[in-house]
């Protein structure tokens, strides 16, 4: 097993530096920079003309080392990770990219978590109460719910629970707080009004998950049951709870348990529109305001950030499936 993930870490080296090139390039890719953007906000707003505006954009490119050739920029911003821990300046909140992230990546961390929490367990015990009562009422609503989750955008539902609670019910529905809460120091009534707010977003996001994994438990525990092993332990005389939970449910769980190292990325990503329509400080109305503002080393640091995510994931997520099935062997 040590062998195994000697060889995978090794392997994953040269994928994040592939990962690394694409996004860096493909955050180049549009025209202009965040200069133009100043630039042209210098002449609306500030009242500079054309020629004086150019004049302070090309400064400011200097003075950021943005007038440099692509490949120089690239083998800066990568040494500067490496050796330093600097992931760039960003030039749309006027600090350090990592300063940008760390202070928005503990919501988004939280609210990612416990939307794959529950997504998965909430998924996996559908899933199964679906496999073993198939085409029941209940087996038709679950399979109902989760073509639902499955075809309905995130952002749809988010607007459709905002409606709700704010026209229908009259409740505060978007951010994570109430007004009166925001600048409070925290205490018990804070920590419920949280609590109040929170699982919009945890609902919203975690129901394509919770469909998805419905779908799969499901599926392959109805595959699992036809299996003659579990025919066997039947056979035996077994009750069905332990031939279900015993035999069928473990093995039935590995492409769930495949899926998890995909899914922390996923989850991140799938909060950024629900984020932005509910107006959620988390990290997804910040990369979606550094793309819509060429901000290119707070967009290319994040996108960095979510393929060693994935990448790490994918190797817990090898490592678990080899604990819980000993027939699988990597040595």
């Amino acid at each position: 097993m040590s062998r195994y993930i000697i060889q995978r870490l090794l392997m994953s080296i040269p994928v994040l530096i592939i990962i690394s090139i694409v996004v860096f390039v493909v955050i180049q890719l549009p025209p202009g920079d965040y200069m133009s953007t100043v630039q042209a906000q210098l002449q609306s707003l500030g009242g500079l003309t054309e020629d004086e505006a150019l004049k302070v954009a090309e400064q400011l490119r200097h003075t950021y080392g943005l007038d440099k050739s692509l490949y120089v920029q690239y083998f800066v911003w990568i040494k500067n990770i490496l050796t330093k821990g600097d992931f760039g300046f960003s030039f749309q909140y006027r600090k350090p990219v990592a300063d940008v992230i760390w202070e928005r990546m503990g919501w988004t961390i939280l609210i990612a978590s416990l939307c794959h929490l529950v997504s998965t367990l909430v998924g996996i015990v559908i899933g199964i109460y679906s496999a073993t009562h198939q085409y029941s009422i209940g087996d038709n609503v679950a399979t109902f719910l989760a073509f639902v989750g499955l075809s309905v955008p995130g952002f749809f539902l988010a607007l459709i629970a905002m409606y709700i609670l704010a026209v229908k019910v009259g409740v505060e529905a978007g951010g994570l707080f109430s007004q009166r809460y925001i600048l409070a120091p925290w205490g018990w009534g804070k920590f419920l009004d949280l609590l109040s707010h929170i699982w919009i977003p945890i609902v919203i996001v975690g129901f394509a998950g919770t469909a998805r994994n419905m779908r799969v438990m499901r599926g392959n525990l109805l595959d699992v049951l036809n299996l003659p092993y579990v025919l066997t332990a039947r056979s035996k005389g077994l009750k069905e709870r332990e031939v279900i939970f015993k035999h069928a449910v473990p093995n039935a769980l590995h492409p769930l348990i495949m899926y998890q190292g995909m899914v922390l990325p996923f989850m991140i990503q799938g909060e950024l529109i629900a984020s932005t329509v509910l107006n959620i400080p988390t990290a997804g109305p910040m990369f979606l305001n550094a793309i819509n503002t060429q901000d290119m080393y707070l967009a290319g640091s994040f996108l960095l950030l979510l393929a060693v995510v994935l990448v790490v994931g994918n190797l817990l997520a090898d490592i678990v499936l080899a604990w819980i099935d000993p027939r699988i062997r990597y040595d």
